[in-house]
């Protein structure tokens, strides 16, 4: 009769850490979706960044920017010579990027550089995804 009742409490206890474990990976599972979809999008917003940067004529728009800083698109122009709707187009990449950054004054847009955003893309946190 012992031993009946001691298989039943030890068959008890292995269904009870079974439900335990069974939890417990259906909740690292859910962990590691949501890294993945974390990983998929910080992917995603590298790929941008180094799309905008994988143009000659956006590095030439970035160099001015760092230089001069904060300039509005005539001003820009002369600058870089290339037409107004070229430029624009250019622009555009990079803010979408979250390389530079825009204010509008009125009718006027002005652009520089987002220092925070280059820095990031210089930094340590971008090769720690690519290391072992």
């Amino acid at each position: 009769m012992i031993k009946k009742v001691a298989i039943i409490f030890t068959f008890l206890y292995i269904k009870h850490i079974s439900k335990k474990i069974d939890l417990g990976v259906k909740a690292l599972n859910s962990e590691m979706s949501l890294i993945e979809v974390s990983l998929d999008k910080a992917f995603e917003e590298y790929e941008a960044k180094f799309k905008a940067l994988s143009d000659k004529k956006r590095l030439h728009i970035m160099n001015i920017l760092t230089e001069k800083g904060k300039l509005c698109v005539c001003d820009l122009i002369p600058l870089i010579d290339m037409p107004q709707s070229k430029l624009s187009y250019h622009l555009k990449i990079l803010l979408d990027a979250g390389l530079i950054e825009k204010e509008t004054r009125g009718t006027w847009s002005y652009y520089s550089l987002n220092n925070q955003e280059v820095e990031h893309l210089l930094s340590e946190e971008l090769c720690c995804l690519l290391r072992r």
